[in-house]
């Protein structure tokens, strides 16, 4: 196999990755003078934000994924490759992908992150991250297929295994997982599940440190807190993972939780490429750049997004790893590549902080926009209006509002399929050879 991508004149931009930053640099980049290569694992930009909305049944995948080839189907000089990239060769300006080798003027590393289990192989073998929407696929499969086994489930300590959802990390992915959790406990389980108790679901929501939500406010983090509280949801704070054994959430204090849907969402570090120089990766395996998002030592290789570590005044221990940042790197990067193309001098980066937002559930949400601080319904409005205007696709934003408003009036989530439940089987035979004891 091969690229298959004829050599012109015009100078070459690989990109490493179709998310917010790549996508944005790709797009500014599509009527320049450069030809433009990206690069990724899958063949559609899927927005983030809202995949756990997918994993809890409230929206089909498709609605939230974009596919790259739709985006760019009229550009000239764009070629999109389906590739997993292995290995970024910085002496002979190429890389190494699954499809073969690429060389490039000019490489541009916008490839996010994974998740992080802190070297525990326990955990990283049964716990269900969300990151893709394969993983988001692979959580609902399984907590529905949960449901389904605790209503023929004879032993007691079983069915309570099975109806305990633990949720590790208290960012906003967590804290959103949790709400909507809630929400399904409250408005769908008895309707679905009626010979279920639905008091005997448990949705405990775990975080290390003493705070939800560490990147906002102390507003924002208490109002999410005593919301999540208020919903039922058992939030731990200062309680930190140790293990994961015989179907067991084991806590450093000693405390143990038996369940079957054990949701991993405490941290995460950069993709990793082979022949990388390790000296050029910081915290989180994150690469250090300049402010002109340049790889140390390299002219040609730059890197935007989560998957660098870049410092200014006001973050002297990088940029937060949000779609704001990479979305802005990725503007002002096409148009530093293109005053180099014409001989001019770069603009360094300066991150302008838009605000944080996460919604907890229906009518409630916390907002931090510059001094404003909101919580409640005005923050789930313009949680609400930001991420429906950041879809991308018109069919994509109907579908996701059509969704929306149906399970405003309905108070139903109505995506509760179980499509591709082989992995959940095979996980759960493997699980069923260690009963909870």
């Amino acid at each position: 196999m091969s690229f298959n991508i004829p050599n012109t004149s015009r100078k070459r931009v690989v990109i490493v990755g179709g998310g917010f930053g790549g996508l944005k640099l790709a797009n500014k980049l599509k009527d320049s003078n450069f030809q433009i290569v990206l690069v990724d694992k899958n063949n559609y930009h899927q927005f983030l934000p809202l995949i756990y909305q997918v994993a809890s049944a409230g929206l089909e995948p498709s609605s939230i994924s974009f596919p790259f080839r739709k985006i760019f189907q009229k550009s000239r000089h764009f070629y999109f490759r389906w590739a997993t990239v292995n290995a970024v060769v910085a002496e002979k300006n190429l890389i190494e992908t699954s499809i073969g080798e690429l060389h490039y003027d000019y490489l541009v590393i916008a490839a996010g992150t994974i998740t992080n289990y802190f070297g525990n192989q326990h955990i990283e073998e049964a716990a269900l991250p969300m990151k893709t929407v394969q993983e988001a696929l692979n959580m609902r499969n399984t907590l529905l297929s949960n449901f389904e086994k605790a209503l023929t489930c004879d032993s007691p300590q079983e069915k309570q295994a099975l109806l305990n959802v633990v949720i590790v990390g208290g960012g906003a992915t967590g804290v959103e997982v949790s709400g909507v959790l809630s929400e399904m406990k409250r408005f769908v389980l008895h309707k679905d599940y009626p010979d279920l108790d639905d008091h005997q679901m448990n949705i405990f929501l775990v975080e290390a440190s003493s705070k939800l939500l560490s990147a906002m406010s102390p507003e924002a983090s208490a109002s999410a807190e005593r919301f999540l509280r208020e919903m039922g949801v058992n939030v731990m704070l200062n309680t930190m993972v140790k293990d994961y054994r015989n179907n067991k959430v084991i806590f450093d204090n000693g405390e143990e939780i038996p369940t079957r849907t054990f949701i991993w969402v405490s941290g995460v570090m950069a993709a990793k490429f082979d022949k990388m120089d390790s000296a050029l990766l910081g915290r989180g395996r994150r690469i250090m750049v300049d402010e002109f998002n340049r790889v140390k030592g390299s002219d040609s290789i730059y890197a935007i997004g989560d998957v660098c570590l870049q410092t200014e005044e006001a973050f002297p221990n990088g940029h937060p790893q949000v779609a704001q940042v990479a979305i802005q790197q990725g503007v002002l990067l096409a148009s530093n590549l293109k005053k180099i193309l014409l001989g001019e001098l770069p603009e360094a980066f300066h991150y302008r902080n838009l605000g944080a937002l996460a919604t907890v559930g229906r009518n409630k949400a916390v907002a931090d926009i510059n001094n404003i601080r909101t919580h409640g319904w005005t923050a789930w409005m313009i949680w609400l209006l930001v991420h429906l205007r950041s879809i991308l696709g018109i069919r994509n934003k109907l579908v996701v509002l059509i969704n929306w408003v149906w399970n405003y009036i309905t108070y139903d989530q109505s995506m509760r399929l179980i499509l591709s439940a082989q992995k959940c089987k095979d996980q759960d035979q493997k699980k069923e050879e260690e009963p909870v004891k």
